[in-house]
């Protein structure tokens, strides 16, 4: 099966490539920029997805099977409010219509799990821990507003065509890449250790993670079964322990702002997202935690 990645150059694009190609497809690596020289090992091609002839046409040349679209402004307040909510909402448009018109048969779309509202200024509470996919969700910026939109569009596109199409979105969690275990930085600038030794920086994420390998890994588990499992679904994907050294009962009251009664639950090593969902329809659960991999 060709599998177009797009985003393919990023910290979660490159892990994807490599789990789909030893899943026995053949990945190739779309993004505005080629990699450099010898950092993504397969195919890649130069497009601009926000352009919608130019998406179309990218699909046309390569006429894949699947794509899986992780392309977007990756992180809040990277670009303006303006700026993220148009790339991010047109371009999982531009995929989809690409891939309806011409005959791909699987969408895969990365949303996030900020559009859950954690980190609003203005106040947060979950209605209930650890998050799920059935809990309701509460985007305060532009960003996570245009995950929540990215979502709706995969879903109108499997509510369309849910014999022609197969879309489902999920949610990553904070990931780390491989070489991040080892001291470089995270996509906030900061370290693992750091994050770990200052509970207030991971507090921003809830302390959630995911080794880049297991969600290449989860990406793989879920073209395989994109076609048996009810269309339009969407799916948490995050490590099987928070990315803290303290239970989060006693960390999110204290850096997070949660009621301790909402976090009373969330004792040992518990995340404060699940992915159970995942392992019930995928069989896909995460194999790396901080506690193994951290060096």
């Amino acid at each position: 099966m060709r599998v177009l990645v797009t985003g393919g150059s990023g910290r979660l694009g490159r892990s994807v490539l490599t789990a789909v190609a030893e899943a026995g497809h053949e990945p190739v690596c779309v993004d505005l920029v080629r990699p450099p020289a010898g950092q993504v090992p397969y195919e890649s091609f130069a497009v601009d997805l926000l352009d919608t002839g130019e998406c179309f046409s990218t699909v046309a040349r390569y006429r894949p099977d699947a794509i899986v679209h992780l392309a977007a402004v990756p992180v809040p307040f990277l670009r303006t409010d303006v700026a993220t909510f148009r790339t991010n909402t047109q371009m999982v448009f531009n995929v989809c219509q690409a891939a309806a018109d011409l005959g791909v048969g699987t969408v895969l779309a990365a949303s996030s799990p900020t559009l859950m509202g954690y980190g609003n200024p203005a106040g947060w509470q979950p209605d209930y821990l650890p998050l799920d996919e059935e809990h309701p969700t509460k985007p305060w910026n532009a960003y996570a507003l245009s995950k929540v939109v990215a979502e709706e569009t995969i879903q109108a596109f499997a509510r369309r065509w849910p014999d022609r199409i197969a879309c489902h979105a999920f949610r990553p969690c904070f990931v780390v890449s491989p070489e991040e275990w080892s001291g470089a930085p995270t996509q906030t600038g900061d370290t693992i250790e750091q994050r770990l030794d200052r509970p207030e920086l991971a507090s921003v994420s809830l302390f959630n993670y995911l080794d880049a390998r297991d969600a290449g890994d989860f990406v793989a588990a879920l073209l395989a079964k994109a076609r048996d499992i009810p269309p339009g679904q969407v799916f948490f994907a995050g490590a099987q322990d928070a990315l803290a050294r303290e239970p989060l009962a006693r960390l999110l009251p204290e850096h997070a702002g949660v009621s301790a009664e909402s976090a009373s639950g969330l004792t040992g090593t518990a995340p404060a997202f699940s992915s159970a969902k995942a392992e019930r329809l995928l069989g896909w659960r995460a194999k790396r935690s901080w506690r193994t991999e951290l060096r």
